[in-house]
């Protein structure tokens, strides 16, 4: 059934009606099962992304990345970004040093309790993952989709 036009918006709908509000709120019940796996670790949502970003740039990637790299890796702003490692510095989960190429750049590595951690959440994000979107069955194409647009 559809629903009446409603005053005040362009298309007559209601937010229920919205692709946009669907997502915001689907994004919402996501990040909250992610800050719940996460939480028994001692890392929040993006210390996470930062750690393992970083962790697979130098362990799977073989790569030396710099603050930056990770930052783009990650799709997060660099400047939220340094402030992060700097965080998951003070934890002993990863070190910050002089770039040799560029003193004004930071090259990161991993700390032996920084991976052991990072493999441990990131299994704990890949199960919250599986969890979350086993509803979505054939449907997460939509995702696949989606993917697409990130710039």
């Amino acid at each position: 059934m559809t629903q009446p036009a409603v005053a005040g918006t362009s298309r007559g709908r209601g937010p229920g009606d919205s692709p946009g509000f669907l997502l915001w709120r689907v994004t919402l019940r996501w990040q909250r099962l992610m800050a719940a796996s996460l939480r028994p670790l001692g890392l929040t949502h993006v210390q996470f992304v930062l750690l393992a970003s970083t962790w697979w740039l130098t362990a799977v990637a073989g790569e030396a990345p710099t603050q930056r790299r990770v930052a783009d890796h990650a799709g997060t702003d660099p400047m939220m970004t340094s402030q992060v490692l700097r965080t998951l510095e003070q934890k002993g989960l990863v070190v910050r040093a002089a770039s040799p190429g560029d003193s004004r750049a930071r090259q990161l590595g991993v700390t032996r309790p920084g991976a052991l951690l990072a493999r441990r959440a990131i299994a704990a994000v890949e199960a919250a993952d599986d969890e979350f979107f086993a509803a979505a069955g054939d449907r997460r194409s939509v995702l696949e989709t989606l993917r697409g647009l990130d710039g």
